[in-house]
């Protein structure tokens, strides 16, 4: 059996998408593939056992045979790790990991799934580095779009791969802007040749693959909502601040951008509640005529400005209430609003960090994924690179 160490230099650089991708392309091979995640940190609990969420995940995209058990067999719920220190956790939990991959021993090739960079893990003993090393599983590290991030993300990672005896077969650089860095995958290919580190492919950036739909913001900053607007499937493609005059706020506001802004900032809420009406219509919005005809005026073109000026939604910060004419003319612009009590830095801040994970209903995205790595990524090269594993 081939195996390989799938690890990242933090959270979401692109693990699970390349994961998806990978194991699609073995067995697209032919080949009999299976998955494991040794250790999990993001823990649900699954036909009444825990498991790892990308093993779910895998498990139901795929129809894996595979116990969970099997393909998670160490968690790090919360409490785990003060536990650990505190001497209550007395179970060897590396032979779990032992036993798991052992089970996969009939098949042509097993991807084997890290959690975030090479260290993490090293408090209850089981990092990255050491669970690859255990297994004696070359490593493949994912990093992000750029030029000096990625590579100095990925040589600090090898270091550390390579302090445990782990070889590190190569590297994948994710979210890349292909279209705007011509030559960028040589500039990356040479970067990283200097440290010994074959790249063995980019994955440009698709917002389909980055970026959260209106519904996980909301579920994320918890907020209260106006107005569901069409759909809270849709996937943000942008963030926008609006704390600027209008004019200057539309600038910034394309028909797939989030715009954040204080909830008493009604000048601005009725501009983005406007541009959504088209033509004249703007006149029926109720008890707003005079407030949007000086807006006109203020902005010109701003009401006329078309479906890019268009805003996605609204998040309305501080936890104000705007009066009801202001929420009417939301409502019937039918454009997507929330409120959330916090202000508006702290609301850009989690919205910025929102963790998209991948679900196994979301088929339109795993298929985009599919493609994605089927195209840009050689599989040949990950299949050479993999190693037999040792046997017991």
């Amino acid at each position: 059996m081939r195996h390989l160490y799938l690890a990242a230099t933090g959270q979401n650089r692109g693990k699970t998408t390349a994961s998806l991708g990978l194991l699609d392309g073995f067995r697209r091979r032919g080949l009999c593939a299976g998955f494991m995640k040794p250790v999990g940190q993001r823990t649900v609990i699954e036909d009444g056992v825990p498991a790892d969420e990308d093993a779910v995940l895998m498990r139901e995209v795929f129809g894996l045979p595979e116990s969970f058990g099997v393909m998670s067999p160490v968690h790090i719920p919360r409490g785990f790790t003060k536990a650990y220190i505190a001497g209550d956790v007395v179970e060897d939990l590396g032979s779990r990991i032992d036993v798991a991959h052992a089970t996969f021993a009939d098949h042509d090739v097993l991807l084997i799934e890290g959690t975030g960079h090479a260290g993490v893990g090293a408090v209850i003993g089981l990092s990255n580095a050491a669970v690859a090393a255990r297994l004696d599983a070359p490593a493949v590290i994912v990093s992000e779009g750029g030029v000096g991030r990625p590579i100095d993300e990925i040589v600090l990672n090898a270091s550390h791969f390579a302090a445990h005896g782990v070889r590190v077969a190569g590297a994948i650089v994710n979210k890349v802007r292909v279209d705007e860095q011509p030559g960028i995958e040589r500039t990356l290919e040479r970067g990283l040749a200097r440290h010994g580190i074959p790249l063995l492919g980019v994955l440009p950036y698709r917002p389909l693959l980055s970026n959260p739909t209106l519904g996980m913001v909301l579920e994320g900053v918890g907020g209260r909502v106006i107005h569901p607007g069409p759909d809270l499937d849709r996937v943000i493609d942008d963030v926008a601040i609006g704390a600027m005059e209008p004019r200057h706020m539309l600038e910034r506001v394309g028909a797939g951008t989030l715009v954040i802004l204080p909830g008493d900032r009604e000048d601005a809420i009725l501009t983005l509640a406007a541009a959504h009406v088209a033509g004249e219509a703007w006149r029926m919005l109720p008890s707003t005529v005079e407030q949007i005809d000086h807006l006109v005026v203020q902005t010109p073109g701003a009401i006329d400005a078309g479906p890019e000026a268009k805003a996605l939604g609204i998040v309305l910060t501080g936890g104000y209430q705007p009066r009801p004419e202001v929420l009417d003319a939301i409502q019937q612009a039918g454009m997507f609003a929330a409120i959330v009590p916090e202000d508006t830095y702290p609301v850009a801040s989690a919205i910025h960090d929102l963790l998209v994970k991948t679900h196994a209903g979301d088929s339109g995205k795993i298929g985009t994924i599919k493609a994605l790595v089927w195209e840009h990524l050689q599989i040949d090269r990950f299949l050479e690179a993999a190693t037999e594993a040792a046997r017991p």
